[in-house]
């Protein structure tokens, strides 16, 4: 879909239906009147944020530098202080489009916020939040983004059916969508019974295409064929086109014809991760490639520019045409070796780790601006007068003892997660690969119980403890030099021992609980002897897996 450019490619783009919309945001951006211009002369009609947006625009904006000397005045948390931050930033985005929104009826104009990662296995916990988005930011125009994790579809009905305009996001593959276009119908459902109006209720989808490429590419390289090198590059349009074929399918029902009848919106598809990862590809690709009118196109700064710049706008082959050519794709990806669902569940699960990452230096960066806010005002932040009433009291109290032994098998846990997921994808026997993803799971399931159990006890997860967690994880890996350690044979015995003595660290924590259980009524004896049982299967497992990597790494037999 490359040929000669027009004059205004994406104006072309926008009369081919598909809306132009910047995956960015920041104070910077709104004041300096960026987006104003985007706005009117780049047929920009919507923004999309996430954490690692917000992150790297706190990191380098000074303009945010007052309203944080102000809220460290008045002593905000770090929490309070990045929910302010962000909403304000929103809001002034959705005020910025407010023009578009009406011009659109709605269907544009939009800003996008998201929950907090780290309650994506939380449906309620992330229905609580959303609905304290949609309140503080307080514009009709406002998108709440809500991952799509299994857990978080429930979310997504109940914010829907609460007449909450949602942006599903994280979406990798196709039966994860069906999924989410589900509930999306059943939360319609249950506003119209509840007599909200459906034409106010709008929704995205956002379906994650360059990810794609970048993570089949690795594993058809890794194959190294002649055959499987000639399939990169294909598979996120690929994925994109029978998204859309399904997105069809559903507004062709009709479950949603009755919906539509009743003033419904439909819930389009948004191209999402739409820059190019691989420099040998058109630097437009996920942009020219998937021009179907009826959806929007989330683009970074640089990928808006290169497209303003040299994108081309087509008229490409009918759409049943293209939707058989996907599917004949993956047909050729499961012949060469591809297990695509396992690309997917991956994908979602790094996704989700990735904006959990930035999330924690959002908090980082917060938590520093507010300490150095403090000083210039001569506050304290609530951060450090807690360290000094901690410093004060001799000795701590039973219960702060408790509160510092839980964070500190939160951090633990927290850094160990992320060295599961790394070794799932790093170790050299790639037998090994598929039971550490699903350790990695389990895992990651222990750190929520682990946060559920902290929650009933009254114990505020120390951000700080977290951050420290997994950066510990990270700095483990580099040499003083800041380049990261060079793999051996032995890494894979070690990564798996480390990863024996965690798991046996989180079953004490789990005895220590359970030896509790029976004075203090907050905590349940019989989640602590399931997850006290799963951390004993856990570690049998991993022992099976070092003696393997153990035999494989120091097998000094000569290789026929």
């Amino acid at each position: 879909m490359y040929g000669s450019p027009t004059s205004d490619p994406l104006g072309a783009l926008s009369a081919a239906g598909v809306s132009v919309w910047l995956d960015d945001l920041s104070r910077e951006l709104l004041a300096g009147g960026t987006l104003a211009r985007l706005i009117a002369e780049k047929h920009v009609t919507g923004v999309t944020t996430n954490p690692t947006i917000f992150a790297s625009a706190l990191a380098e904006g000074e303009r945010y530098d007052s309203q944080v000397r102000a809220l460290a005045e008045r002593g905000t948390s770090v929490d309070d202080t990045v929910l302010a931050l962000t909403t304000d930033d929103v809001r002034s985005g959705c005020q910025a489009l407010a023009d578009v929104h009406r011009r659109t009826e709605g269907v544009d104009g939009r800003v996008s916020v998201e929950v907090d990662p780290r309650l994506a296995e939380d449906p309620d916990a992330t229905l609580v939040q959303a609905q304290k988005l949609w309140e503080t930011v307080g514009e009709p125009n406002l998108f709440v983004k809500i991952p799509a994790t299994r857990a978080g579809l429930a979310a997504i009905t109940a914010a829907v059916a609460r007449g909450l305009s949602v942006n599903v996001t994280l979406i990798f593959s196709l039966e994860r969508y069906r999924e989410v276009m589900d509930a999306y119908l059943t939360g319609l459902e249950k506003a119209l019974a509840d007599g909200h109006d459906l034409a106010g209720i709008h929704s995205v989808a956002s379906f994650f295409v360059s990810r794609v490429d970048t993570e089949v590419d690795k594993r058809l390289e890794a194959l190294g064929t002649p055959e499987a090198l000639a399939l990169r590059g294909r598979a996120a349009v690929a994925n994109a086109l029978l998204a859309h074929e399904a997105f069809v399918a559903v507004t062709g029902s009709p479950r949603w014809r009755d919906l539509e009848g009743a003033g419904a919106r439909p819930q389009r598809p948004l191209w999402a991760s739409t820059g190019v990862k691989n420099p040998d590809y058109p630097d437009t690709l996920y942009v020219g490639e998937l021009v179907v009118p009826g959806t929007v196109n989330t683009m970074p700064g640089a990928t808006l520019d290169a497209f303003a710049d040299h994108g081309c706008v087509e008229a490409g082959a009918p759409a049943a045409e293209r939707y058989t050519r996907a599917a004949a794709h993956f047909t050729a990806l499961e012949r060469a070796g591809i297990d695509f669902r396992d690309v997917t569940d991956f994908l979602e699960r790094d996704g989700l780790a990735k904006f959990e990452a930035s999330w924690t230096e959002l908090g980082e960066t917060v938590e520093r601006r507010l300490r150095a806010g403090a000083r210039a005002t001569g506050t304290r932040t609530r951060t450090a007068d807690a360290g000094e009433q901690r410093a004060k009291k001799q000795p701590p109290t039973p219960a702060e003892l408790l509160g510092i032994y839980l964070n500190d098998h939160l951090a633990g846990a927290t850094s160990g997660l992320e060295l599961f997921r790394r070794a799932a994808g790093s170790q050299a026997r790639k037998q090994a690969q598929t039971p550490l993803s699903e350790l990695a799971q389990q895992v990651r399931e222990d750190r929520d119980s682990l946060l559920r159990i902290m929650a009933d006890l009254s114990v505020p997860a120390e951000r700080s403890k977290v951050a420290l967690g997994w950066l510990a994880e990270k700095a483990g890996r580099l040499k003083p030099n800041g380049h990261l350690f060079a793999r051996s044979p032995l890494s894979d015995v070690l990564e798996l021992e480390a990863m024996l003595l965690g798991v046996r660290g989180k079953a004490s924590c789990w005895r220590t609980l359970h030896a509790r259980a029976d004075t203090d009524p907050r905590l349940r004896a019989e989640q602590l002897d399931t997850l006290l049982e799963r951390a004993q299967q856990q570690s049998a497992r991993l022992e099976e897996l070092r003696l393997a990597a153990a035999a494989h790494a120091l097998d000094d037999r000569p290789t026929p």
